[in-house]
């Protein structure tokens, strides 16, 4: 039986989506950069300086940072209000715990408005640690990383602990942990095609309390 649960943010638990994109585009029009990719729902998920990056096609180091600034600036003070929590996830969160499960975050949302999204919710509650890339000095450089940090950090075993996301590089990250992942479906669900054959899959927040506990 699965003891602890690691979390992704966007895309499994909230729907950042449209609040993200906004700033993403105020970002662009404030700095009057042209966008080369367009603003759609897959560009939701990697860091923010990979994101500017590939929104842009530009390297150069003096336009990422002004991009970062203005997006920062937008999303930091009212975007990350915006979020929207999928249906059932509350609900959901507090029956794995109150069965006796611990709960973790692990995003590749910084972490200044991550802990700022978790208190607007009142999540704190919820979670043992919330963690980022950025929370971690010098920051971390994917995922992976992460994700054998939060166990190491606490001390866990890897057989004791699931990954729950909804996104390919979600299932990647947990791989290379050797640590079972499950593929929710409800969110973006942009990978679900690419799902691997030792994964698990749930497309219905009601469902993942009884899915971990058979795991």
């Amino acid at each position: 039986m699965k003891q602890h649960l690691i979390f992704d943010l966007d895309g499994t638990l909230i729907d950042s989506a449209p609040s993200i994109l906004h700033c993403f585009d105020l970002a662009f029009t404030s700095t009057n950069t042209p966008l080369i990719v367009p603003l759609t729902h897959d560009v939701i998920g990697p860091p923010l300086m990979e994101t500017l990056k590939r929104l842009s096609g530009s390297e150069d180091v003096t336009l990422l940072n002004s991009l970062a600034a203005a997006f920062k600036q937008h999303y930091d003070t009212t975007g990350y209000q915006q979020s929207v929590v999928f249906e059932g996830i509350a609900t959901m969160l507090q029956q794995l715990q109150e069965q006796g499960y611990k709960l973790y975050i692990a995003t590749n949302k910084r972490f200044y408005p991550t802990e700022k999204i978790m208190a607007h919710l009142g999540w704190d509650r919820f979670f043992r640690g919330v963690y980022a890339l950025d929370y971690f000095q010098p920051a971390l450089k994917s995922k992976a990383e992460m994700i054998g940090q939060v166990v190491a950090e606490h001390g866990l075993s890897v057989a004791d602990c699931l990954y729950i996301g909804d996104r390919l590089e979600d299932g990647q990250s947990a791989d290379a942990n050797r640590m079972d992942f499950v593929l929710v479906s409800w969110g973006y669900a942009g990978d679900v095609a690419q799902c691997k054959s030792q994964w698990h899959r749930c497309a219905q927040v009601a469902v993942l309390p009884g899915l971990v506990a058979t795991l």
